[in-house]
């Protein structure tokens, strides 16, 4: 080996060794203060038993004699092992093996310093990401328990409709559900998905605004009644107002909303097609057929391939037809939070209605 090759070896503290036939390895350069004292004496043909020196080198070994029988030039590492030298110091190395010029290759290089360093740079990323992935696990954590909280205030709110509406706790929380199964089809955001599970239960918070002649009414609502039943909506929407939390923001859009119609017969304004907004479109979808296949005092549960008839014959007038298809494709989750959220007095005629259809 050239001198100057010679230079380079000594510098980065690495030596070139070359197999023989019967597996003993001759070095090419000179050898290095710290390889001494490790090698035993050389064979009389001045090789070294490597494998011997380094019994790391036996895990190597088979696959560095593969890739010398394809005649590979490119390099195939060992990966990095530590032996104690003479001074009881730590002496990080490597090997590398190729074929180069009709002959089998080994570099043997010791590392030092520089892999400390590199090890210590690697040491800090880790701690650093482990760091950050503990701050994200803190957030959300701390995320997933202000949902939890905004939840129960907001379930909190609505029951004070119950106290004088219809309506049951576990009614409200099929619609959060089911309102959420949509959202997440659609693609939206974790968070949006959060979000509109909160706030679509929140749909009819305005009916604690409407006199009880009204609200517990149980004929038919002559025109008087219904237009101030359909206040509901504005008081809903001017109660949540004022804020610039999200979950608030688009309860305010679901309750103004969820009564206005795809065809723009609906109420209070009028809209029609996506000028509703989509978060008030989609808890119109699932209020109905929530109310449509349960029982209240003043009507029986509709069978639900009747109550899905009459929801697709609502599609493109009442109803968005997009979201409506999308809803139809989710049946089988809706049909899951229908039949498990539910209240003592809804249990038995879910029960009924379950071992029917298996029947």
């Amino acid at each position: 080996m050239s001198s100057f090759l010679s230079s380079i070896c000594r510098n980065i503290n690495l030596i070139a060794f070359t197999r023989n036939p019967i597996g003993q390895f001759t070095p090419c350069s000179a050898m290095p203060d710290w390889l001494v004292f490790f090698l035993v004496k050389p064979e009389d043909t001045g090789s070294y038993n490597l494998i011997e020196a380094f019994p790391y080198l036996s895990c190597f070994i088979e696959d560095a004699e593969q890739h010398w029988q394809a005649k590979c030039a490119e390099p195939l590492s060992s990966g990095v092992w530590i032996e104690i030298d003479e001074l009881e110091h730590e002496l990080p190395l490597e090997a590398s093996v190729m074929y180069l010029d009709g002959q089998e290759v080994l570099l043997l290089q010791q590392l030092g310093e520089k892999y400390t360093q590199d090890l210590s740079r690697l040491q800090q990323v880790r701690n650093g990401l482990l760091t950050q992935e503990m701050l994200e696990s803190e957030v959300k954590r701390r995320t997933l328990e202000i949902r939890k909280r905004e939840e129960e205030i907001a379930i909190k709110l609505v029951s004070l409709t119950s106290l004088r509406d219809e309506e049951t706790g576990a009614h409200v929380r099929r619609i959060g559900l089911y309102a959420a199964v949509m959202a997440k089809a659609l693609g939206w955001s974790s968070e949006a998905i959060d979000t509109i599970r909160v706030a679509a239960p929140m749909h009819d918070i305005g009916k604690i605004g409407i006199p009880d002649r009204v609200l517990r009414k149980t004929g038919v609502l002559n025109d008087e009644e219904f237009n101030v039943m359909k206040k509901h909506t504005e008081i809903g929407a001017n109660m949540l107002r004022g804020t610039k939390i999200p979950v608030l923001a688009m309860a305010v859009d679901i309750a103004l909303n969820h009564h206005e119609r795809w065809d723009g017969t609906g109420y209070p304004q009028g809209l029609a097609g996506e000028k509703i907004p989509i978060s008030a479109r989609i808890t119109t979808i699932v209020d109905i057929y929530d109310a449509l296949v349960h029982e209240r005092v003043y009507k029986k549960a509709m069978p639900e391939d009747e109550a899905l008839g009459l929801m697709q014959d609502m599609a493109g007038r009442h109803l968005d037809p997009h979201l409506m298809a999308v809803f139809l494709s989710l049946l089988p989750a809706m049909r899951r939070i229908r039949l498990e959220v539910t209240e003592e007095n809804e249990e038995r005629s879910d029960l009924e209605e379950t071992e029917e259809v298996c029947v």
